[in-house]
């Protein structure tokens, strides 16, 4: 009969199985490790005397084992380098202190016998299986050797030119330790060794020698080429890794003074030989980056910078100084060119040297863009100077109207270069663009535009930054034309403002040019469109037609190109509700510039026509009252919004124009609430307008009664109090439900409030009398009509008016009185309250109960 087990101790017994497996892995871990140390040449790391497995305890025993913070062949290495750098010491200090106490065959003998000793050690100790304690070893004997070279020239050849002794001895050594490597097997220590000793010998040689410094660079360059063979063909890593250094090291000296050489040639015969040794330097890169896979990129690098310096070098003497930077630039489209277009190079050069060279090539264009940008900035934003003097005249041509201090001799070349750029780029993309065309399954999509539907993929989005590049750059090359052949005023401002033309026309045309996606290349059109439009607007300050006809002409620019874009036929492969939004955007931002421009427009013509800020603030109303009915015409549309903030800040500068005359700023703020409250009559803008529009038309009121002389206040706050009481009696008509205090209460405190501290201290009977029979009228009416409101208000100021009437007479009685008097009166007040106090508290409570029973 099987007996089943109850679920506890169930439980305990599997978890004791648990803790049992447990405790016998950690036994059996324990034993490989000691194994693998065994088998590694090293202590077991558990003694064998103590067990395999003691160290372990088994769970529930009161812990687990400690492991050792260091193992034996760590602490090994640590001591043998501790040996071979103290012997080494030990060995200087002889060299140097002890070597003039003993003979010169004495010197000979030891520093021979200890060198041969330490030499012939390492052998040994590899056969014996020693192989770290033979590394320190050999790094002493290493030492050893280098100090016997320095000996061997303190007693014997010190008459030996220093630099050609170190030359020849570095040259003697290095072959000497790369042949004890070789012959003493399984040392790492000689061969790495032998490659440092070896960067010496050429340079060091040849500049013993008394050699030019190009001579110096080709035995840099020289030994750069022997340490990338060692580089290809060495099969140790350790070797591999100074050779590598090194020709990083030798090579980088070697290119940097071939371009020092080529930067100061007088010629292109003197350029020639630095051009050599740099088309020697880029050869040798590209074999690196041939040969070592993981390098390429570095490597052609290195070699597509070479190529260039050489190019440009030998171009640069035979151009002018301000044409050096387009030298370069040329050399680098070459590049890029002979990398890309000619099948043979990019057939037989791997992915990643390609992308080094071309990248090398994008790099150097990007550097001469930079350079160009001064040039740029100052072309947009030298108008800027005419803002000291408005309508001065037209300055005697570009540069002067710029800015004729700035060094124009150095950016003359600017167009070129940015054009080189471009075109390059545009190469780039129709490449990149055809064999998206070739490759992809869905390239008819749509034949007529080039695009295929669906979203963007990586590819669609570099062809689209290439061309935004292209579009940016070929701008900026027209715009600076102006400055760099110093035209005439007349071309400064006719030049961006085609551009802008032609830019605008780009925007609305970009989903027809086929450059999936068709974001940047809009964006960067309209950029470009705004930067050019204002510095032609800026630059126009200079007279008084060209500000008219320039402003005027943007004017009609954005506002066409906005109207434009609405009405352009999309491609069928772009869906609409991808290119919504970014349509909506470019649109607003159109449409706003516009009313800015139209606003500028209104401005110039009534300065122009001799008017005074005030005459021109009513003209620049204009404006608004356009945008308005506009509005009224867009609706719904979501660019109607901005469009309309845009007309507002127009409305916002009349107003600012006319503060000089108070007259004037009625009049402007009426008319600015006649546009709004025109533009309330839309049932999307009533909220907003409607209190904009009554807002205006009171603030209008008031300035108009301030110019008037006007200082009764009932004349500024009858004004709000009536319109107030009858959008506040529409409320209850609409809402029943809706508080006195919400309809009433704003407009009735408008006048009362400012009437009541008027009369308190207005020494008449007039205005005491009035707002006290107003008062005594807006608490009958609120006590017959059950309204909190107007019962309260009128009932305070009613109250506050009587007794300001008792206030002189009350004086008078206490005056009279005798002194004792009030303080008795108050005693018996207080006894009276004190003693009906219940009572007085029901009468409270009913009052405040019949309160708030009213609306």
């Amino acid at each position: 009969m099987t007996q089943v087990l109850r679920p506890d101790h169930e439980l305990v017994i599997l978890d004791q199985e648990l803790a049992r497996l447990d405790a016998r892995r950690g036994q059996l871990l324990l034993r490989r490790s000691y194994l693998v140390s065994l088998l590694a040449g090293a202590g077991p790391s558990v003694g064998p005397a103590s067990g395999w497995g003691s160290g372990w305890v088994a769970p529930g025993g009161g812990g687990g084992a400690r492991r050792p913070e260091t193992s034996p062949p760590g602490v090994r290495h640590v001591l043998l380098t501790l040996g071979g750098v103290l012997l080494a010491i030990a060995a200087v200090a002889f060299t140097l202190v002890g070597w003039g106490q003993m003979g010169i065959a004495g010197r000979s003998v030891v520093l021979g016998a200890v060198t041969v000793l330490a030499l012939s050690v390492p052998a040994l100790l590899v056969r014996r299986g020693r192989g770290a304690t033979a590394e320190a070893v050999a790094a002493l004997a290493l030492v050893l050797t280098v100090l016997d070279a320095y000996g061997l020239y303190a007693t014997a050849l010190s008459g030996t030119p220093p630099l050609g002794y170190v030359a020849g001895a570095a040259a003697v050594l290095a072959a000497l330790w790369a042949g004890y490597g070789r012959v003493v097997g399984g040392l790492r220590v000689p061969l790495p060794a032998a490659v440092v000793a070896a960067q010496l010998p050429l340079p060091l040689g040849v500049s013993a020698a008394g050699a030019p410094v190009s001579a110096t660079a080709w035995a840099l360059f020289a030994t750069a080429a022997l340490d990338v063979a060692v580089v290809v063909w060495a099969k140790s890593a350790p070797v591999r890794g100074f050779a590598a250094a090194g020709a990083g090291v030798a090579g980088a000296l070697a290119l940097l003074t071939g371009c020092e050489l080529s930067l100061t040639a007088g010629s292109p015969v003197a350029a020639a030989g630095p051009g050599v040794l740099l088309l020697a330097g880029a050869a040798l890169g590209l074999f690196a980056a041939l040969r070592l896979p993981g390098g390429a990129v570095g490597c052609a690098g290195v070699s597509g910078l070479a190529v260039i310096a050489a190019v440009g070098g030998v171009l640069r003497p035979g151009v002018p100084d301000s044409w050096a930077v387009p030298a370069y630039v040329l050399g680098a489209v070459a590049l890029a060119a002979v990398t890309v277009l000619v099948p043979g190079v990019r057939g037989r050069l791997p992915r990643p040297a390609v992308r080094g060279l071309v990248g090398v090539a994008g790099g150097v264009g990007a550097c001469s863009v930079v350079w160009a940008l001064p040039l740029v900035a100052l072309a947009l934003g030298g108008g800027v100077r005419q803002l000291a003097g408005v309508w001065a005249g037209a300055p005697g041509g570009a540069r002067a109207a710029a800015g004729a201090d700035f060094p124009w001799s150095g950016l003359t070349a600017a167009p070129p270069v940015l054009l080189m750029v471009a075109g390059a780029l545009g190469v780039a993309y129709g490449r990149t663009r055809g064999a998206a065309t070739a490759g992809a399954p869905g390239a008819d999509a749509d034949a007529t535009t080039g695009t295929a539907a669906g979203p963007a993929t990586g590819a669609d989005r570099v062809r689209a930054a290439l061309l935004s590049g292209v579009v940016a750059l070929v701008w900026a090359a027209l715009l600076v034309l102006p400055l760099t052949l110093d035209l005439g005023f007349g071309a400064a401002l006719v030049v961006p403002l085609v551009l802008t033309a032609l830019a605008l026309a780009l925007v609305v045309l970009a989903g027809r040019i086929g450059a999936p996606p068709h974001g940047p290349v809009t964006v960067t059109a309209l950029c470009c469109a705004l930067a050019a439009g204002a510095g032609a607007a800026l630059l126009s300050l200079a007279t008084r037609p060209a500000t008219v006809t320039v402003l005027a002409t943007l004017t009609l620019l954005h506002a066409g190109t906005a109207v434009a874009m609405e009405y352009v036929r999309r491609p069928e492969a772009a869906p609409e509700a991808a290119l919504a939004p970014l349509r909506v955007l470019v649109q607003a931002v159109l449409g706003c510039g516009a009313v800015v421009y139209a606003a500028g427009l209104a401005v110039a013509a009534g300065a122009a026509a001799g008017w005074s800020a005030e005459g021109v603030a009513v003209l620049v109303l204009v404006v608004p009252a356009l945008v308005a009915l506009l509005g009224a015409r867009l609706r719904r549309h979501p660019v109607a919004a901005p469009v309309e903030l845009a007309g507002a800040g127009a409305g916002a500068l009349a107003v600012v124009l006319a503060l000089g005359r108070a007259p004037v700023l009625a009049l402007v703020l009426a008319l600015c609430g006649v546009i709004a409250a025109g533009t309330a009559v839309r049932a999307e803008r009533r909220a907003v307008a409607g209190y904009a529009a009554t807002g205006l038309f009171v603030l209008a009121s008031w300035v108009r009664l301030a110019a008037s002389g006007v200082g009764a206040p009932e004349a500024y706050t009858l004004p709000v109090t009536v319109p107030a009481l009858a959008v506040g009696l529409l409320r209850r008509r609409r809402d029943p439900e809706a508080s006195s205090w919400t309809a009433y209460g704003p407009g009735l405190a408008a006048t009362l409030v400012p009437s009541l501290v008027a009369v308190w201290g207005d020494p008449h009977w007039a205005r005491p009398l009035l707002l006290g029979l107003a008062a005594l009228a807006v608490t009958l009416a609120g006590a017959r009509l059950r309204l909190q409101a107007p019962l309260v208000l009128g009932g305070a100021v009613l109250a506050l008016v009587g007794l300001h009437e008792l206030a002189p007479y009350v004086v008078q009685v206490v005056g009279a009185l005798p002194r004792w008097l009030p303080p008795a009166l108050a005693g018996l007040l207080l006894l009276a309250v004190g003693a009906t106090y219940e009572h007085r508290l029901r009468d409270a409570r009913r009052l405040r109960d019949g309160l708030n029973r009213l609306r």
